[in-house]
């Protein structure tokens, strides 16, 4: 995906909404000094371009007993089978987050269990037999903080040198 040209309000509203997706659009308008409207029709421009990939509410896994968080590094049977492969495991609910990797593995996917034992099993009856050769699995104690990446005003600064 190409950088997008962003300006300095459209950066203003991605740092609202990254520190609060749920700020009202009329809250957001007042603080950047445009109309309600404007900042409507910004933010639906923002998600058409992809800025901003849409908005969803965190659920803290220990409340629902989900314990045991996980990352799992796969190493592919067949790595021309990656597409499927990272199909397949979009059809395993524990399975959150599954990345393309550089290094020693094909795939690196994040698992939330509701404790040791149902993490082999999610690994041993659910990942293994859909091509993963092997597999290396890290155990997170705890995580210490998760962020939005930082939304500086370089996008708009870049976009008026380039001019």
């Amino acid at each position: 995906m190409s950088r997008l040209q962003l300006d300095t309000l459209d950066c203003r509203i991605l740092r609202m909404l990254a520190a609060n997706s749920r700020v009202p659009f009329l809250e957001i308008a007042r603080e950047c000094g445009v109309s309600g409207a404007a900042i409507h029709q910004r933010i639906q421009k923002l998600y058409a371009l992809g800025a901003i990939r849409g908005f969803q509410t965190l659920i803290n896994p220990e409340t629902l007993g989900y314990d045991t968080c996980a990352y799992v590094g796969f190493y592919l049977n067949n790595p021309n089978d990656t597409d499927i492969v990272s199909e397949k495991l979009r059809e395993i609910p524990e399975v959150v987050e599954c990345h393309y990797t550089t290094g020693r593995h094909d795939l690196l996917i994040k698992i939330y269990a509701r404790n040791n034992a149902h993490l082999l099993d999610i690994i041993h009856d659910k990942i293994s037999p859909i091509g993963a050769g092997r597999t290396e699995t890290l155990i997170s104690f705890k995580e210490d903080f998760s962020r939005q990446i930082p939304i500086s005003d370089i996008a708009f600064s870049r976009s008026k040198s380039n001019e």
